[in-house]
């Protein structure tokens, strides 16, 4: 087999194949450290050749490895089969072991650890894995009881016999185009996550309702009062009509303020991951006791500081402006701080619904010109500063200037709206930099 690309899914798709006694070609654009260790396990690695190695009968494909690569474009040619390392593990996976799988442009990483924390809290063996940073291949050799899979819409595109128990779309909105060569391409990936028994559907979300239209069996969810056969809210709680308890008024799961994270767009994630636990059959008070204990992972939404009554939020994780919109729609005054890699996703719209939230902005990043003209068109009475440098002190600049323009009560958010590969190495990196920034304010 050959394993197209040595990063996190790539190594441990050429680590379960290895240990089965595989032969393995290894292909990736760097040769390192990373590269090394698996060489050293028993792979060839063979750099990017143009064509696939003699003997190979199928390809393995990270993520990060779009479908118009030359090399994955051969294979097909030559008749080769190219798949995902998510379908690698579900052609491999214990099949008494259901998965419960969450997609959507936004929100996704949220959900899936709400999931997990619903799930552990009733008592179940389970962990995150997928999209969420723990590759598949990883986990399917170990006897949990069911697996909460983060699935991304590239790790969706390699995954044709997907079927879990229960799915999700939170949400679709433009992300990815340049990997998918086009809308409709980035929804149809999404829509895979319906292949199986159950689609939970946001029925606040048109695409997440219009891509569940084959869907033999659907479970809704929204933020308003739940219709028959869905999941919503009333009165502060989280109310299910959909799984037979209750009698028609439902049972209720949770109360809204069992949930650790701000936001209208956090309670819609909540409700998601307590359909897919109560479509595997966990019980109402873990769902409560789950929301509870959930705790968010970094870059979400963090609160980093508050400094002469400003707070100072990390969501570094908002990589577009969909996710921004939501994270914005949780503070009443920000001092907005955006930019970067906009992946040619139009503003206008989104920076429209925003601006009656935004008290000032300070941009950053390769694209943030569209910013600034979508800005002057839409919320010409908002300040605007502009970082130029990109250097290592960019970030300190940054924080400097918002902490100048913010006023007891405001919120000083980094929510992007933009990848962040033009001047860190993710979106992790950036978090961490605001957050030491923020940390020098504090110390002068």
């Amino acid at each position: 087999m050959l394993v197209a690309g040595a990063a996190v899914a790539g190594a441990a798709v050429t680590r379960v194949l290895l240990a089965a006694g595989a032969d393995v070609f290894l292909a990736d654009q760097q040769e390192g450290e990373r590269t090394a260790e698996l060489e050293r396990l028993g792979a060839r690695f063979v750099g990017l050749p143009t064509l696939v190695p003699p003997g190979v009968s199928t390809v393995v494909a990270s993520p990060g490895w779009r479908p118009d690569h030359p090399l994955l474009v051969a294979a097909l040619a030559a008749g080769i089969d190219v798949i995902g390392e998510v379908e690698f593990a579900w052609q491999l996976r214990d099949p008494g072991v259901p998965w419960l799988a969450v997609t959507g442009t936004n929100g996704k990483t949220t959900t899936v650890l709400m999931l997990e924390s619903i799930l552990r809290a009733a008592g179940l063996r389970t962990v995150a894995a997928g999209n969420v940073g723990l590759p598949l291949a990883e986990v399917i050799g170990t006897p949990y009881d069911v697996l909460a899979v983060e699935l991304g819409s590239p790790q969706l595109h390699g995954a044709p016999s997907l079927r879990p128990l229960a799915g999700t779309v939170l949400n679709v909105a433009p992300d990815h185009i340049d990997w998918h060569g086009s809308f409709e391409a980035y929804a149809a990936a999404k829509a895979r996550v319906y292949a199986g028994a159950t689609a939970v559907v946001n029925l606040d979300d048109d695409w997440s309702v219009r891509l569940s239209a084959a869907s033999l069996s659907t479970v809704g969810f929204t933020l308003s009062a739940p219709p028959e056969g869905s999941l919503g809210v009333v009165d502060g709680v989280l109310l299910d009509r959909a799984h037979g308890a209750g009698g028609g008024a439902g049972v209720a799961l949770a109360d809204v303020a069992d949930i650790p994270v701000p936001g209208q767009h956090n309670v819609a994630n909540a409700l998601a991951a307590a359909a897919l636990a109560r479509a595997y059959g966990v019980e109402p008070a873990a769902v409560s006791a789950g929301l509870r204990e959930f705790r968010p992972a970094p870059h979400r939404n963090a609160l980093v500081s508050t400094v002469d009554g400003v707070a100072y939020v990390d969501d570094s994780k908002a990589t577009n402006p969909h996710a921004a919109a939501a994270s914005l729609s949780a503070y009443r005054r920000v001092v907005w701080i955006a930019g970067g890699l906009l992946k040619g996703v139009a503003v206008d719209e989104f920076v429209a619904s925003i601006r009656d939230r935004l008290s000032a902005v300070v941009l950053l990043g390769a694209d943030r010109q569209l910013l600034v003209e979508a800005l002057a068109r839409h919320a010409p009475d908002v300040p605007v500063t502009e970082v130029t440098r990109t250097d290592n002190g960019a970030m300190d600049e940054v924080v400097t200037l918002a902490a100048g323009l913010a006023t007891a009560g405001d919120t000083v958010l980094l929510a992007p709206a933009a990848a962040s590969w033009d001047m860190f190495d993710d979106y992790s990196h950036r978090g961490r930099a605001f957050a030491d920034a923020v940390a020098r304010l504090v110390d002068r």
